[in-house]
């Protein structure tokens, strides 16, 4: 079972940059999984922001291409999500989920990560 920790939310003023972490903390390695990061804003559905593949390719929301960066240690078992430029829009909880690789499904999520952007 693979269980995921997000940390690294904290309130921020609108154009500063945070850096989300998202941890295996169940032993188990992430190398053959694709990983995810999602956020959910106060009265809307979840939405994807970004993921990143077993082999190391990335796709990103449009809203966030450009601003955010999506990176893995598969030694470490930790995801990252560099968010810079950040909006007011951005606030939301951000959670991290992880599928094994050929799955359509993201089947393991974290508890998520509060981030607030102040304007």
């Amino acid at each position: 079972q693979v269980q995921l920790v997000e940390s690294g939310g904290r309130l921020v003023q609108a154009g500063g940059s945070l850096r989300l972490s998202c941890a295996e903390a169940s032993g188990r390695s992430i190398r053959t999984y694709d990983m995810g990061w999602f956020r959910q804003a106060p009265g809307k559905e979840r939405e994807f922001v970004a993921t990143i593949s077993w082999s190391d390719s990335s796709i990103y929301a449009d809203s966030v291409k450009g601003r955010f960066t999506i990176s893995r240690d598969n030694i470490k078992n930790t995801v990252y999500l560099q968010m810079n430029s950040l909006k007011p829009e951005d606030t939301a909880v951000y959670y991290c989920a992880a599928r094994l690789r050929g799955n359509a499904k993201y089947d393991y999520w974290g508890q998520g990560t509060q981030v607030t952007v102040s304007s």
